[in-house]
């Protein structure tokens, strides 16, 4: 409900962030257009990749709100979060798993490098990672579902404690 972040977006100084659920540009530029929140954060596998991603990038600029790339998984679309973010002039900051090390270094055959901090983009082709598929395929999903199904109880605030979430 846009109109009703709007509200809160409205009555604080506060910068509001939001997007890593949503899916498509159209739903972004709601957002942007009932002044909903002055920061994006759209998760690139979930909003259409890169490409869509620079399209909402652009239809944010003309409102003065940043883009945030939203990452809940691994190397892959931390890669394309990097180029997202490397090639807007409205980029903010970008989210990792901690430095992408451990598993998610793993996973690929050289690891994203980081200095001082700040993460640099790769500049072989394409996403500028290759997947070391010994490791994937040492590591097969075994499970039935995804970590973003609704779940079967959601979130009451009359039956749960207030700060519950879900």
């Amino acid at each position: 409900m846009p109109e009703a972040m709007a509200k809160v977006a409205n009555a604080t100084s506060i910068p509001v962030a939001t997007g890593e659920r949503l899916c498509s540009k159209y739903e972004f530029s709601r957002v942007l257009q009932c002044g909903a929140a002055a920061i994006l954060q759209p998760n690139l596998g979930r909003a259409g990749g890169i490409l869509e991603g620079k399209k909402i990038a652009a239809i944010a600029e003309p409102y003065y709100a940043q883009i945030a790339p939203h990452l809940y998984c691994g190397p892959v679309v931390a890669a394309a979060n990097i180029h997202l973010a490397a090639s807007i002039p409205n980029f903010l900051i970008l989210e990792s798993i901690q430095k992408m090390d451990g598993f998610h270094a793993a996973l690929l055959t050289k690891p994203l490098c980081w200095e001082d901090g700040h993460i640099i983009p790769p500049t072989t082709p394409g996403l500028g990672i290759e997947l070391d598929m010994d490791v994937v395929s040492q590591n097969p999903w075994d499970g039935s579902r995804l970590h973003l199904e609704m779940g079967q109880h959601p979130f009451d605030p009359g039956r749960d404690d207030p700060f519950a979430g879900g």
